[in-house]
C-alpha cells in the first residue's frame, strides 16, 4: 500500500498556501491572470484595423495597437505555421483562419510578414483541405455544428479580409443571423431556438445587420422587415452594452461586434465607439489580448474554498480580518437588480466584478459555498445566501440539470444542462440547506432530488462525467472527463451519506474511473493516458480525498483502491511542489465554443485544495 509522508505533505501544503496567499490583491480578492490569446489578438487587430480604414483618417493610437498585435502574432506562431488559442495550444482551424484574415486587414502586415502569412495558408490547406471557399467554409462550420456563435463571425472576418472571394460573393458564405428577432420580447428567445447561444445576443444583432447590409435577402418582404427592425435592434444593442464597452468583458465578442457594425456602416455609432475604447484598454503591453478581462470573482471563490477546508486541526488558513474582508467583497459582487443582458433576476454572481459580467450558475454556486465557509450567519449574509439559493432554483431546467446562464435554452451544446454545474449547485444548496426557512428547504430538497437524478442519467457507461466549460486538447473529442468526474464526485459523498442511497453506485463507479485513468507516475491528465497536469491531478486527488472522508459511501472493494490512488496522486503533487514545478498552468479552460484558455491561479488553487483535503484524512 502507498503511504502518505505527513511531514512532506505539511511542508508542501504550507509552501503552496503561502504562494496562493501572496497572490492576493491589495483590495482583498484574487484577480489571477488569463492567458494571452492568439484568437483574441487576431480579432482585436482585425477590428481596430477595420475601424481605422473606415474612418478614412490616420489614427496613430489605433495603428500602433494593430502593429503591436501583428508583431505578437508573428512571435507566437506555432512551429507548424498555425496558431492555437493560447501559446500552449495546438494549432486549430478557427484561430489560424482569424490570424490569416487579420494579416490581410492590418495595413502592411502581409508585406512585412509574408512568410508568416504564407505559413498560415499552408497550414489551412493541409488541415482544412483548401483555402478555396467551397472547402474552407464547411471546415469552419463543421467545427461548431449547428452553433453559429463562432462560425458566423469567423466567416464574416474572412469575407471582410477578402479571404472568401470578391465582396458580394464572399458575403454569400456568411450565414444571415435573424437579428430582427432581437426586436421581440426577451422572454420569447428560449422558445425561438436561435442559432446562437443565450449569451451571444450582441453577435446575433451585429452580424445580422452586417450580412443584411452587404448582401440583403432576395425576398422583398424579409428585406423590408429587416430594414424596419434595424433601428430597434441597434437600440437593444446599446441598452445591453456595459459601461466598459466590452460585451461579457470578452475581447473576441467585442471585436466581432466592432467588425460587424463597421461593416454595416455604423463605424461612428456609440456602441462601436465604446467597443473600440474597450479594446484599446484591454490590450496588453506585449501586444496581445486575453479572452476576458479577468475571472476575479471565480478565482476568489475557488481560493476561499481551498484555503478554508478544515485540515491539520485548523479551520482556515485565513485570519479573522481576512475572512471579514473576503466576505464583504463577495457580498458586494452579488447582483441586486435585473440584469439587462440576460434578464437574469437578482441574486446571482458573475465571474468578474467588472461591468461586462453576467450572473451564471458556476460562479453563483462558488460564491455561495465560499460564503458558507467564511463562517458568518449574520442577517445580511443569510439574506444574500437566500437570494443566491433562490437564483439557482429558478435556473434549474426541466431535466433537473443546471445550465450556465438561462433556463430553457437547450438547443445548442453550450446552453444545455451540465453535470459539473449541477454538482456545484448541489454543493451550494447543501451548504445552506439548514439555514433556509422551512418552505425554501422543501423546495431545495425537491430540486436536489431532481438534480441527483440528472447526474445519474448524465454519467457515462464507463463511470465518468463530462463537464461543459473545461476540456483537454489531448483527449478524444477535446472533452475533460477528469475535471467533470472530479467535480461531480466532490458533491456526492455527503449527499450519499444523507440518505441519497441511489448515489452509492454512481459514486463508486466514478471513483473507480479515476483510479483506472491514473497515470503510472500517480498523476492525471484529461483522460486515459493523457499528459499530466497539476490542475487535473489536484482535482482528482481532492475528489478522492472527499470520498475517503465519507467512508460509508464507499463499497469495501473500492476503498483500498481509492486510498492508494489518492495517496499516490498526493505524493506526485508534493513532489511537484518540492521541485518547484507546479505553477505552470495548462490550457484546460473553455470560453464560448471551444475557445481554450489557461489561468495562472488554477495550479495554485487546486493544489492547495487537494493537499488540504488529504491533510484532513491524517
Amino acid at each position: 500500500m502507498v503511504k502518505f509522508d505527513s511531514l512532506r505533505l505539511a511542508a508542501a501544503l504550507a509552501r503552496a498556501a503561502n504562494e496562493l496567499l501572496e497572490a492576493r490583491e491589495a483590495e482583498g480578492c484574487w484577480k489571477g491572470e488569463l492567458s494571452s490569446s492568439a484568437l483574441s489578438t487576431a480579432t482585436a487587430v482585425a477590428a481596430l484595423a477595420m475601424v481605422e480604414h473606415e474612418l478614412k483618417t490616420a489614427n496613430p493610437l489605433l495603428r500602433e495597437k494593430v502593429q503591436r498585435g501583428v508583431r505578437w502574432l508573428v512571435r507566437n506562431v506555432n512551429s507548424d505555421g498555425g496558431w492555437g488559442d493560447t501559446t500552449r495550444s495546438f494549432s486549430n482551424v478557427s484561430t489560424t483562419a482569424l490570424c490569416w484574415s487579420a494579416f490581410a486587414l492590418a495595413p502592411g502586415a502581409e508585406e512585412h510578414h509574408a512568410e508568416t502569412s504564407k505559413g498560415a495558408e499552408r497550414w489551412l490547406i493541409q488541415n482544412a483541405g483548401s483555402i478555396k471557399p467551397a472547402i474552407f467554409v464547411p471546415a469552419i462550420k463543421n467545427r461548431y455544428g449547428r452553433d453559429r456563435t463562432f462560425s458566423a463571425p469567423i466567416l464574416m472576418t474572412g469575407a471582410l479580409a477578402g479571404r472568401l472571394g470578391n465582396s458580394l460573393e464572399a458575403w454569400r458564405h456568411v450565414p444571415q443571423l435573424p437579428f430582427e428577432l432581437a426586436a421581440l420580447p426577451r422572454e420569447w428567445f428560449a422558445a425561438l431556438r436561435l442559432p446562437v447561444v443565450s449569451y451571444a445576443l450582441p453577435a446575433l444583432i451585429a452580424l445580422g445587420l452586417a450580412r443584411h447590409h452587404n448582401r440583403p435577402s432576395a425576398n422583398p418582404l424579409r428585406r423590408v422587415l429587416r430594414d424596419l427592425a434595424t433601428s430597434r435592434t441597434l437600440r437593444v444593442l446599446e441598452e445591453i452594452q456595459p459601461a466598459s464597452g466590452g460585451f461579457l468583458e470578452a475581447t473576441p465578442l467585442t471585436s466581432f461586434v466592432t467588425l460587424a457594425l463597421t461593416a454595416a456602416g455604423h463605424t461612428r455609432h456609440p456602441v462601436t465607439e465604446k467597443c473600440v475604447s474597450f479594446l484599446l484598454a484591454a490590450g496588453r503591453e506585449d501586444g496581445s489580448w486575453p479572452i476576458d478581462s479577468n475571472l476575479s470573482t471565480w478565482v476568489t471563490s475557488l481560493a476561499v474554498n481551498a484555503l478554508c477546508a478544515p485540515a491539520l486541526g485548523a479551520d482556515s488558513l485565513l485570519n479573522l480580518a481576512d475572512l471579514n474582508e473576503l466576505r464583504a467583497w463577495l457580498l458586494a459582487r452579488q447582483y441586486r437588480d435585473l440584469h439587462p443582458y440576460t434578464m437574469a433576476q437578482p441574486g446571482g454572481w458573475a465571474w468578474t466584478p467588472l461591468p461586462g459580467g453576467v450572473p451564471d450558475a458556476d460562479d453563483t454556486a462558488g460564491a455561495l459555498v465560499a460564503l458558507r465557509l467564511l463562517g458568518d450567519l449574520s442577517p445580511d449574509v443569510v439574506e444574500s445566501a437566500l437570494a443566491g439559493v433562490q437564483w439557482l432554483l429558478e435556473l434549474q431546467n426541466n431535466d433537473g440539470g443546471i445550465p450556465t446562464f438561462c433556463r430553457g435554452w437547450g438547443a445548442l451544446p453550450f446552453d444545455r444542462s451540465a453535470a459539473d454545474l449541477t454538482a456545484h449547485a448541489l454543493r451550494a444548496w447543501l451548504a445552506w440547506l439548514h439555514v433556509l426557512p422551512p418552505d425554501q428547504q422543501h423546495r431545495v430538497q425537491s430540486a436536489m432530488t431532481r438534480a441527483v437524478q440528472f447526474l445519474i442519467r448524465a454519467q457515462r457507461d464507463d463511470g465518468a462525467w463530462v463537464p461543459l466549460w473545461f476540456g483537454n486538447q489531448y483527449a478524444w473529442g477535446e472533452v475533460n472527463p477528469t475535471y467533470g468526474t472530479a467535480r461531480v464526485l466532490c458533491a456526492l459523498p455527503e449527499l450519499a451519506a444523507r440518505s441519497y442511497l441511489e448515489l452509492v453506485e454512481p459514486l463508486n463507479s466514478g471513483a473507480l474511473w479515476l483510479v483506472k485513468t491514473q497515470n503510472h507516475d500517480g498523476s492525471w491528465g484529461g483522460g486515459h493516458g493523457g499528459p499530466p497536469s497539476v490542475e487535473e491531478t489536484a482535482l482528482a486527488v481532492e475528489a478522492l480525498a472527499e470520498i475517503l472522508a465519507h467512508p460509508m459511501a464507499l463499497l469495501p472493494e473500492t476503498r483500498e483502491q481509492v486510498l492508494n490512488a489518492c495517496t499516490w496522486g498526493a505524493n506526485w503533487l508534493v513532489g511537484r511542489v518540492e521541485a518547484g514545478a507546479w505553477q505552470t498552468p495548462a490550457p484546460i479552460g473553455f470560453y464560448f465554443a471551444k475557445l481554450w484558455y489557461y489561468e495562472k491561479l488554477y495550479p495554485l488553487i487546486f493544489t492547495v485544495g487537494a493537499l488540504r483535503k488529504v491533510a484532513r484524512l491524517l
